[in-house]
């Protein structure tokens, strides 16, 4: 836009904008920040876990180990009940033979040969029958498989299938993953996922050992996310006063998150104990709130919307200021919430499919029983995504807003005006320079160096800085 102005480090938009920014309202900005960093700093050292005792599974049948092997042998055998069987099927009362459970599944059963890689077995072909495999992906030899270990059992039934072996893709997949973003970011992507890893390990390190030991699951969401606010965003966009601005509307929306997700929860009396996962944690897991697990799965999941949201809000409102510097408050924070309406727009739509993608053998599930629409909706499953969309797309809404009158009256900053039009108007009534809105800045008067408001600019005032904006003129000299 114009041409004059650096537009690719980061926060850095356009010559002199640094300097144009409201020293005051930096200084505020930055105590704010510091206070809230000691209190998150805090929260951490009084949540931290500490070393996780691990508990003594074996014996109630969950496996204490997992181990990997490769399958060097798949052998077909006939199903219990089919012809060929020494095995016959379980008698239901009322069923014809024929519908009785493995009938007819010639194929379905497979007996698993596999050498194991690691393990106090190491080395050694063992085997494991595998039922009703009909709709699984075939087996085949020298692929990577996962077996659990329990020591405890018959030497036949000590190991079972886990899950396959995946690592090879998975890392293929991360590296063209960080490749791109390095390529496409250089220095900052670089930074982003420093961010991401970051991130990754507050969850990792902090927040699940906090949960197994026990603590309040939203106090720890909470401090979590603040800690990860300010990680990834001064990781990935530096340490700069529109960051600062950023992580403010970031962590206002999450005020506004916590606030409606404890209400909502509460209000759709949501257990958290609906899916097999919390029902096994529940059994071996310890006291842990469920209904609290579901508020900071809310609350984390709606971070990562939310910063990007606050993000792309001050660098847009920076990129309107650098692109015409003469730009009046009112006009920036007008322009800069068009830009947000189309974001919210768009990123509440991904919200809502990104939940319905991952519940779409639920839904199926629902759909099949034949069950109302309201009954599907009012379900626990389905309502605490409900809850998890709705409240999420409030929290991205109000950062909007927040993030834009932050942004746009700390770059605006307190700028001296033009001379008044009366005095320095030429004799034959032509007009002195204006800047976009048409108007003349008033002198600043002694004691008060704030930017007087000015007059709103008209529809075509504004079209004709966004066409000219678009094609390299400048918006002030059409």
């Amino acid at each position: 836009m114009g041409g004059s102005h650096d537009h690719s480090h980061g926060h850095s938009h356009g010559d002199g904008l640094d300097d144009a920014f409201d020293p005051d309202l930096r200084r505020r900005l930055t105590l704010i920040v510091a206070v809230v960093a000691l209190a998150t700093l805090v929260g951490v050292a009084l949540l931290w876990p500490g070393k996780v005792e691990r508990r003594e599974l074996g014996a109630l049948g969950v496996p204490r180990a997992w181990y990997d092997a490769t399958v060097t042998k798949v052998a077909a055998f006939p199903c219990p009940g089919e012809e060929g069987s020494n095995v016959t099927t379980t008698t239901i009362e009322g069923l014809a033979p024929e519908d009785q459970p493995f009938a007819g599944t010639a194929g379905l059963c497979v007996n698993l040969f596999f050498r194991l890689s690691d393990g106090p077995n190491k080395g050694e072909v063992r085997s494991v029958e595998l039922y009703d495999v009909g709709e699984l992906p075939d087996f085949a030899k020298g692929q990577g498989i996962v077996l659990s270990y329990l020591p405890d059992a018959a030497p036949e039934f000590q190991y079972s299938l886990a899950d396959r072996e995946r690592d090879w893709p998975l890392v293929v997949l991360a590296l063209a993953f960080a490749v791109l973003v390095v390529v496409q970011g250089r220095l900052r992507g670089l930074a982003a996922l420093a961010g991401l890893v970051a991130s990754i390990g507050v969850i990792v390190v902090f927040v699940l050992p906090a949960l197994v030991q026990g603590s309040n699951p939203v106090l720890v969401a909470v401090v979590a996310s603040s800690l990860i606010a300010f990680l990834a965003l001064y990781l990935a966009h530096g340490i700069h006063p529109l960051t600062t601005v950023a992580l403010l509307g970031t962590l206002a929306a999450l005020v506004v998150v916590v606030v409606l997700s404890w209400t909502f929860t509460e209000l759709t009396t949501l257990s958290g104990l609906v899916t097999e996962d919390a029902q096994y944690i529940r059994a071996f897991g310890g006291n842990i709130s469920f209904s609290g697990l579901v508020l900071a799965g809310i609350i984390l999941g709606a971070l990562g919307a939310i910063d990007d949201m606050t993000v792309t809000q001050a660098s847009a409102v920076a990129e309107l200021r650098a692109a015409n510097p003469d730009i009046s408050y009112a006009d920036l924070y007008r322009g800069a919430i068009r830009i947000g309406r189309d974001h919210v727009a768009s990123t509440v739509n991904t919200l809502a499919l990104a939940y319905a993608g991952a519940s779409l053998p639920l839904l199926l599930l629902f759909v099949e029983s034949n069950r109302p629409l309201g009954g599907v909706l009012s379900s626990e499953v389905v309502a605490t995504e409900v809850v998890r969309t709705l409240v999420g797309s409030i929290g991205l809404v109000a950062a909007v807003p927040i993030t834009t009158l932050l942004a746009a009256r700390l770059v605006v900053g307190r700028r001296r005006g033009l001379p008044d039009a009366k005095a320095d108007g030429k004799a034959d009534g032509s007009a002195v320079p204006t800047g976009l809105d048409g108007a003349v800045d008033e002198p600043a008067t002694s004691g008060d160096d704030d930017l007087r408001p000015a007059s709103s600019p008209t529809q075509d005032d504004w079209d004709r800085y966004v066409e000219s904006a678009g094609d390299g003129d400048d918006p002030d000299n059409p």
